[in-house]
């Protein structure tokens, strides 16, 4: 064979060692099938010499991708699960491998499946990678078990195959069976519904019939409510204390009132939205409920009309064990009983009233001194928006250990007005012994008055009382700042946005003890 020869048989030979094209058609109508069988041996013994080169340096052991996502906002975290990711990093999902793939042979129009599992055993070269690859394999399938992700991962019911699950309950139903599950269904004392708009009186049915001792009933969102869940409550529900129904809509005619008449004696807390009909659920509370400890009235917030007539001596006289005493963003109009002037009670026992409404008030100094002239045991005292109290209407109440005050005016058309008002001192030299939060938000009092009333808050003897203090939008100045900063120690809070009388850098909301200090450093 001359050297020309020599060269076309080695060309061939090379030829034969890589992937057949369709250039090899010729050859094989010289040495016939046998030698298309051997070249694809040996390009089964090159591939899979390949692959396993290549799986030794590209495998890596990767952790497994987190199934939610946090977005930080201005004071929570918001944890947003993944819904891609509902079945990822599950060992019950089969992994897709490199080995089950196929490749097309092209050569005489046939797709020929090049199996890589076992290498062949005629190179020695391959019994080492093929060992370590081996070993990383059978390593990942010993650690490849399904493990939660947190103590609190949800989504094992999801994960575990069904023939799993139902070999789990079963399990537990031969073990302590369903008995224990219907005693502590019995012993139920707080039940809520949300967002309910059908079978609200089928499950208020059930849930009245197996629960006696059923305390609270909670009805949040819930459309579809009718006399039969009412009729239940008072046949079955001798225990029940407490009725939310804030945001649902419920029959009134016939329902709530009637049960408000006949077991009303028995209810602790009410509350309920504002809405054209509940208007005569107050007449009914002022006559059937004596123990009212609690009482909540808000409204819609598409809702145009806040105004709500009500009766304080009627309600006095009908519930003097009231305890809290809440109008949330409804406008109170004070009404008078037709027999006259009658002496009353008041609210003795009151701890927390709250008025606060986002809009204008007619709430003025003796419509709050007639609700709470008897008061001496207040502690919250909630009037935002309440733009007619004054600093004197205050100091008159008979309460001596107030330990919050919201006065800030929000949301108010008289924020702005060039009006200064005065005696801001009177409040806190009578409750700078006892308060704990103090807001007067865009309230127009005078440097002057501001300055002495944060020196009495200074004065206090107690100096860990003090722990919240809003002084947004008011005309508060360095020297009166830093009175009552250097002696409340306690101080966490300190709101001082908007205030054009200090200096840049300084206008912000300071959350921490450390952050306050660091602004006494400042101001110094």
């Amino acid at each position: 064979m001359d050297s020309t020869e020599a060269e076309v048989a080695a060309h061939g030979e090379e030829s034969k060692d890589t992937v057949p094209s369709t250039s090899n058609v010729s050859d094989q109508g010289e040495h016939g099938p046998k030698s298309t069988r051997a070249s694809l041996k040996r390009n089964s013994g090159s591939a899979t010499n390949r692959k396993a080169k290549k799986r030794k340096t590209t495998r890596v052991k990767r952790s497994s991708q987190p199934s939610y996502t946090v977005h930080e906002g201005e004071d929570m975290l918001l944890v947003i699960s993944s819904s891609t990711s509902q079945y990822d990093g599950s060992a019950w999902v089969p992994k897709k491998k490199g080995s089950k793939k196929k490749k097309l042979v092209k050569g005489k129009g046939k797709t020929v499946q090049i199996k890589k599992k076992k290498p062949v055993s005629a190179k020695p070269k391959l019994t080492n990678d093929y060992n370590k690859v081996a070993k990383i394999a059978k390593e990942e399938e010993a650690t490849s078990v399904f493990v939660p992700e947190k103590a609190r991962d949800n989504r094992w019911g999801q994960s575990l195959p069904e023939e799993v699950l139902i070999n789990i309950f079963q399990m537990l139903v031969i073990q302590d069976g369903a008995v224990p599950f219907l005693c502590r269904f019995s012993q139920l004392r707080d039940f809520s519904l949300c967002h309910w708009n059908k079978n609200v009186d089928y499950a208020v049915d059930v849930v009245s019939q197996f629960c006696p001792h059923l305390r609270s009933l909670t009805f949040s969102y819930c459309t579809g409510m009718k006399a039969q869940a009412f009729q239940s409550l008072g046949l079955h529900s001798r225990s029940l204390q407490s009725i939310n129904l804030q945001h649902s809509e419920f029959q009134v005619e016939g329902g709530l009132l009637e049960y408000l008449v006949n077991h009303g004696n028995q209810i602790r807390q009410i509350l309920f939205t504002r809405g054209p009909k509940n208007d005569r659920l107050l007449t009914a509370i002022t006559g059937c409920c004596p123990d009212l400890e609690f009482l909540e009235v808000n409204k819609k917030l598409d809702s145009k009309d806040c105004e709500l007539p009500i009766c304080i001596q009627a309600l006095q006289i009908a519930c003097p064990k009231l305890k809290t005493f809440r109008m949330l963003n409804v406008r109170l109009l004070h009404r008078t009983m037709r027999n006259g002037a009658e002496l009353t009670s008041g609210f003795p026992l009151l701890e927390e009233l709250c008025i606060a409404t986002t809009s204008y008030s007619y709430m003025t100094d003796k419509d709050l001194l007639d609700i709470l002239f008897s008061s001496t045991k207040l502690r919250v005292l909630d009037l935002r928006g309440c733009s007619r109290i004054t600093p004197a209407g205050l100091a008159t109440l008979p309460c001596l250990e107030l330990e919050c005050l919201f006065w800030g005016q929000y949301f108010s058309s008289h924020i702005g007005l060039s009006t200064l008002k005065k005696g801001l001192h009177m409040v806190t030299q009578k409750w700078n012994q006892t308060l704990q939060q103090l807001d007067i938000a865009n309230q127009l009092f005078s440097e002057e008055d501001l300055e002495i009333a944060m020196s009495n808050l200074a004065q206090a003897t107690d100096a860990d009382t003090l722990r919240s203090l809003n002084l947004s939008g008011t005309r508060i100045t360095p020297p009166a700042l830093r009175s009552v900063i250097g002696q409340l120690t306690a101080l966490s809070y300190l709101n001082l946005s908007s205030c054009r009388y200090l200096p840049r850098g300084v206008k912000r909301v300071y959350r921490g003890q450390e952050d306050i200090r660091q602004l006494l450093d400042k101001l110094e």
